[in-house]
């Protein structure tokens, strides 16, 4: 049986653009370091290069910086809960992204769910992670692989899977 390669060396920047004491640095990074580890296993796994070094810089920002960040580089209106940015002229062997996450939006989902702020956060920073490292949701099947890993990451944390929604139970 083959042995799973090693986590990649992480550099983790973490810029807090507005307030959110509720998203420690060192829960962030628990975060980032279990999506890159179990990415890159997947990627192992099915045959994948993978890169030997990540460098990331994980920014925190609010809701009008978010919105001007999806304007110009998704020409979407409005502010999104996560943007991945990859430089792809780094060697195979080197990951560098940022990844913003917009804590208004962030919020205001968790609460419109009614999920624990920390699962939806940690779900996000995640499906961040996972395009860094080139996951997509682009096809079907694209979407699928890419949310079965978040689920399956998720719930090494304890974490219930954010693709399920749940259920009210029927009225007697």
């Amino acid at each position: 049986m083959k042995t799973p390669p090693s986590p990649p060396g992480l550099s983790l920047a973490v810029q807090y653009a507005t307030l959110a004491p509720s998203l420690e640095r060192w829960r962030l990074r628990r975060w980032v370091q279990r999506a890159l580890a179990g990415g890159c296993a997947d990627l192992a796994a099915r045959q994948q290069p993978v890169p030997t070094t990540a460098e990331f810089t994980l920014r925190l920002v609010d809701a009008e910086e978010g919105a001007e960040l999806n304007e110009t580089w998704r020409q979407s209106s409005g502010p999104t809960n996560v943007l991945t940015f990859t430089y792809d002229d780094m060697p195979a062997t080197k990951l560098l992204a940022d990844i913003v996450l917009c804590v208004p939006v962030i919020e205001a989902e968790a609460r419109h769910q009614d999920k624990v702020l920390h699962h939806h956060a940690a779900h996000l920073v995640t499906h961040g992670v996972l395009h860094a490292l080139g996951y997509d949701h682009d096809t079907d099947e694209q979407a699928r692989i890419m949310e079965t890993l978040e689920s399956q990451l998720l719930a090494t944390a304890g974490i219930p899977d954010p693709y399920q929604t749940s259920v009210p139970p029927a009225s007697p």
